[in-house]
């Protein structure tokens, strides 16, 4: 994949930090900022998926509720 040099601005303690892990050592900053985007892109992403889940099985979710509800009672458990 082609990349593209780019000027990031950046605290000296969290510099400091990134330059103390040792995945930075091991790959330098370019690699550590790019797995710490990724990462992040791809957190942010699930947090929208899991919005639209729920805003999608919310409205449902007592109706959902008192049909397992019923069912539950309807069982019968032998006894021990």
């Amino acid at each position: 994949m082609p990349v593209k040099p780019v000027q990031v601005s950046m605290d000296v303690e969290l510099l400091e930090r990134i330059d103390e892990d040792s995945e930075t050592r091991e790959r330098g900053r370019s690699a550590f900022l790019r797995s710490a985007a990724e990462l992040y892109l791809a957190a942010k992403k699930r947090r929208r998926i899991d919005h639209q889940i729920r805003e999608a099985y919310g409205t449902v979710a007592d109706e959902m509720r008192e049909e397992i509800e019923d069912l539950m009672g309807a069982q019968t458990w032998p006894e021990p």
